[in-house]
């Protein structure tokens, strides 16, 4: 017949069971947020240059959003993909890429051509209206060499390319893509 083992042999089993169960969990966390910090941002939006899209004028009020990076690892950004990238002073910046590289953009009356066609709008944006200020106020096709012509969609009130030039490939840290706070705005951003 089996004697019962010591409490002190069943309390020290127990003690290695859970620290061995405490190791795994220290080890997913640690791989959840390596993941994270390699696929994945979580940033605010404090300009109202991409409104409606992304709201907010500051940390307190602004759309909490997730930026994606594994697409890019496959392909090149799209037009019309809304994408995240810092300024020389390392401030996150989200704007719509409309020009691709190599091409030419002009905008005349709200009419976005690329070089020389215009180009339909998703219908998440048809409204918007897209204002020829900056390196396009001439009228003239203006050359993205070899970096993405983007626009905020509150044309208005956005330092963009018209402004700054085509952003350079390297750049570009990844696709917004989801709003994720507040609740009431949570969802895809298109």
């Amino acid at each position: 017949m089996d004697e019962p083992s010591p409490p002190t042999n069943r309390l020290w089993g127990a003690l290695r069971h859970g620290l061995r169960w405490g190791e795994h969990l220290l080890a997913v966390i640690g791989a959840v947020l390596i993941a994270y910090h390699l696929c994945f941002e979580l940033s605010v939006m404090v300009s109202p240059s991409m409104s409606p899209t992304l709201q907010g004028t500051k940390r307190e009020n602004g759309d909490w959003v997730l930026t994606e990076k594994i697409t890019y690892w496959f392909r090149e950004p799209r037009r019309w993909e809304v994408v995240r990238f810092n300024l020389d002073d390392y401030t996150p910046v989200m704007k719509r890429v409309v020009a691709l590289p190599k091409e030419t953009i002009t905008i005349k009356t709200n009419n976005i051509t690329i070089n020389g066609e215009s180009v339909l709008r998703p219908d998440s944006i048809t409204n918007l209206t897209y204002y020829s200020y900056g390196n396009l106020s001439s009228g003239r096709p203006v050359p993205c060499d070899w970096g993405y012509y983007v626009l905020g969609d509150d044309s208005r009130d956005s330092q963009d390319s018209r402004f700054e030039g085509a952003i350079k490939p390297d750049k570009i840290q990844g696709r917004v893509l989801l709003r994720v706070w507040p609740l009431n705005r949570f969802g895809w951003v298109r």
